[in-house]
């Protein structure tokens, strides 16, 4: 599928659904993922930018299946400003397998969900929902900051009282999440957790002989 194709229909479903219904294409293609964004309709929904990064559901489907992702369809996203929407996020891929493209669908439903019952049939979703819908981030630093705080709430105790295999299982949490594919995370991550680059390299090293 071409990218003029798929600016077309991504404007073709923005002008059908209306301005409550985002559609943003990323580019992987040059793997510049702090930069992926390259067309988007909409954008008020998210306040998106040319020039973004995806998702922290997309960053860990990248990171875990490059070759097998599957679209992921009807999920519920919040935005920062409390917006709950409704996303579907498409991978377009060439003949050889690999992930050209992503087609990014949010449709903010806020308004429909205290609207109640009437449309409860609309808003279901393909799977079962966590009870906190994945928040989008605006920017590849707030995507990064998010997935650390992820992984000090997955060890379950401030940076301050980790021990070594804590903080092993941090790392681990953030490659499997996909951090590392963002643009010198590595040297954020090792701030933050008041290691070396070579100490985390060593952790990486660590996780991927577990």
């Amino acid at each position: 599928m071409t990218l003029d194709l798929l600016k077309q229909l991504a404007h073709a479903l923005a002008v059908h659904f209306g301005e409550n219904c985002e559609v943003v294409i990323y580019d992987l293609k040059a793997k510049d993922i702090d930069n992926a964004a390259i067309h988007i309709e909409n954008p008020a929904v998210t306040h998106r930018t040319i020039g973004d990064s995806p998702s922290h559901v997309v960053l860990e489907t990248l990171k875990k299946y490059p070759k097998t992702a599957r679209d992921h369809l009807g999920y519920l996203t919040k935005t920062k400003d409390g917006k709950i929407l409704k996303s579907s996020t498409l991978y377009i891929k060439n003949e050889d397998g690999e992930i050209q493209y992503l087609f990014s669908i949010n449709f903010d439903i806020s308004v429909m969900l205290m609207m109640g019952d009437a449309i409860r049939e609309f808003l279901k979703t393909e799977e079962d929902e966590p009870d906190e819908p994945e928040r989008i981030p605006q920017s590849v630093t707030e995507l990064l900051d998010e997935l650390i705080l992820k992984s000090v709430r997955n060890v379950g105790k401030p940076v301050a009282l980790m021990t070594k295999e804590d903080k092993v299982a941090a790392i681990k949490f953030l490659n499997d999440s996909g951090a590392f594919l963002i643009t010198k995370s590595g040297d954020k991550i090792a701030r933050y957790f008041g290691i070396s680059k070579y100490t985390l390299y060593s952790y990486l090293d660590m996780t991927k002989q577990n």
